[in-house]
């Protein structure tokens, strides 16, 4: 997972990578430096074409304001250029890649929409 350190690289790396999860903590975060790693697993296994980053938002204020985190853990995903899933604070690791995988599918895969297969 790469380290973002402005709000102009998230928005460069969201246009230009068609798949994308913003993970948002501080170093201070015990809860934040337990789920990273599953989050980080989780993306690995079953995402392979997603790109990963951290967010530090104490050292990156304007990313948290500008895309209302306030409260972390929290994860933002992207894909093609929307925010498609969003979780914070509490949240599953299960739950979470089931969100992502539905999306994953339709871009990276050529899967059909609700109801088509």
């Amino acid at each position: 997972m790469l380290t973002i350190d402005s709000y102009q690289a998230i928005q460069d790396l969201v246009a230009r990578e068609k798949a994308v999860l913003l993970y948002f903590s501080f170093p201070s975060c015990a809860v934040c430096k337990s789920i990273q790693p599953k989050v980080v697993d989780l993306v690995e296994k079953n995402f392979p074409l997603m790109g990963m980053y951290y967010i530090d938002i104490e050292a990156v204020p304007e990313a948290s304001g500008q895309l209302s985190v306030f409260t972390v853990p929290a994860v933002l995903v992207f894909f093609e250029g929307k925010e498609m899933v969003r979780e914070a604070r509490n949240f599953g690791i299960r739950e979470l890649g089931a969100k992502m995988d539905r999306y994953y599918g339709m871009v990276f895969d050529g899967a059909t929409g609700p109801g088509e297969a």
